[in-house]
């Protein structure tokens, strides 16, 4: 039997994918509260996903949805890493606000641990993706089309993570 790489990249990606999903969940948390959620998208959910943000690109006039679409569509994989903003009862004041009892009344605020946790859950899904050689790229504009979707239902703060096989990384020559 011959197997070509091309006959099973998408599986590969997929799997690796799994295990970038595994090292965001054991990642790091503050007071070791847990409000990630992480989801895998393929075929169909992300020319969906593209869709949108292309929809999004015209409507809010922002051309690097158009551009990271684009970026999404030769992507085997796109995956989506969220929390949800609540607060954790540790009265930093990185919010802005003396006490996180203070904070609660603007939910639209985010907790620093929150989002410090989502940058951590990022960072070791991103040294996956690496060690196994797997071209990435975190972008905002995934995570922001991914809200407007409603993709993570629990999520308040979305990044999106593109997964690439392919001779050249279509996430490094952007225009």
């Amino acid at each position: 039997m011959i197997l070509f790489e091309e006959d099973i990249r998408k599986e590969t990606v997929l799997e690796i994918a799994k295990k970038i999903a595994v090292a965001a969940r054991t990642a790091p948390k503050g007071k070791g509260v847990d409000n990630l959620e992480i989801a895998i998208l393929t075929d169909g959910d992300i020319e969906k996903l593209a869709e949108k943000m292309c929809e999004l690109a015209v409507v809010e006039g922002r051309t690097s949805f158009a551009r990271d679409a684009e970026n999404c569509r030769k992507s085997q994989v796109v995956m989506l890493f969220g929390t949800k903003i609540t607060t954790l009862g540790i009265n930093c004041k990185f919010c802005g606000f003396p006490t996180c009892e203070d904070k609660k009344q603007h939910s639209e605020i985010p907790c620093f641990f929150n989002a410090n946790d989502l940058g951590i859950a990022i960072g070791s899904a991103v040294s996956v993706a690496c060690d196994n050689r797997i071209d990435n790229r975190v972008m905002y504009t995934v995570g922001y089309t991914a809200n407007k979707m409603n993709l993570l239902p629990t999520s308040d703060i979305v990044l999106g993570l593109p997964l690439s096989v392919s001779g050249k990384s279509p996430f490094f020559d952007r225009k």
